[in-house]
């Protein structure tokens, strides 16, 4: 499917995530004279695309803002954006702990306000990002957000803002947590014998090839992880033999449950200002 670009894009910030989002527009497609970045540093981002240090006096028509600042920098970045943003400007802000409310309460004029919370795989095509608006984001403003964040890999609406902390803990900390497993897993088998460099390319290898089987897997046949799981354990084999270990007590459920209530406690904390 062919994406369709918003008449221009004009990102507040080029940091970590946003930097992603826009290096996979670019490797999709999206014309860079489309694009403006509002960087007080002046740096360089992309071939073509401009950057500014300060904010235009205007924005061209068919704007789409990307907030890909620090969260806290919400009060003087509105300062400054909100008057240049009518009606038909969309924003869609990536600011963690930044509600919707807060959003539009700072940004009065546009009708079209989308939180998003993307991964940092969303640089490779490969990411997730949960998004959520309200009713007064009109039904044209949503599909032209989502086919905007189609090319960054799964894009997945939210029904309830409360959830936000809790799919950030998941998919947009999952990451790390699963970097965090195939570290582990690469230690474990040098702990048994294999030299350290064989074990570091075994261990990334196999979780790259299991991950894209998964994903297959799932949507050819609705075959769950759990079920090819199962498949690979043959009774009184290896893998049963070390899956028993994993699922004793539901062990491996229980930690990764408290690890991401852990993630999802502190996103709600930073929410209250703690």
């Amino acid at each position: 499917m062919t994406p369709t670009w918003p008449d221009h894009l004009f990102l507040v910030g080029c940091g970590n995530m946003a930097g992603q989002m826009l290096v996979r527009w670019l490797d999709c497609g999206l014309d860079p004279a489309r694009v403006t970045v509002l960087r007080p540093s002046g740096r360089p981002v992309a071939d073509g695309v401009r950057v500014v240090t300060a904010y235009p006096a205007a924005l061209p028509a068919g704007t789409t803002v990307l907030l890909g600042m620090k969260p806290y920098q919400i009060a003087d970045v509105a300062s400054s954006l909100a008057p240049l943003c009518v009606a038909d400007t969309r924003i869609v802000s990536i600011l963690a702990g930044t509600t919707l409310a807060e959003l539009r309460d700072r940004f009065p004029g546009p009708r079209a306000i989308v939180r998003a919370m993307p991964n940092l795989p969303v640089g490779l095509g490969e990411g997730v990002t949960a998004l959520f608006t309200d009713a007064t984001t009109d039904a044209a403003a949503r599909a032209a957000i989502d086919a905007l964040i189609q090319p960054l890999g799964l894009a997945e609406w939210i029904s309830d803002e409360t959830l936000f902390n809790r799919v950030t803990a998941l998919s947009g900390c999952g990451p790390a947590f699963l970097f965090r497993f195939a570290d582990a897993l690469a230690r474990a088998g040098e702990a048994i014998g294999i030299p350290a460099d064989q074990a570091a390319r075994m261990a990334l290898a196999t979780v790259r090839g299991s991950a894209t089987m998964a994903a297959r897997a799932s949507a050819d046949a609705g075959d769950s992880p759990a079920t090819l799981a199962d498949r690979v354990a043959s009774p009184g084999g290896m893998t049963r033999e070390g899956l028993n270990v994993l699922d004793a007590d539901d062990r491996l459920l229980t930690l990764l449950t408290d690890t991401l209530a852990a993630a999802r406690d502190r996103g709600e904390a930073m929410a209250r200002g703690e």
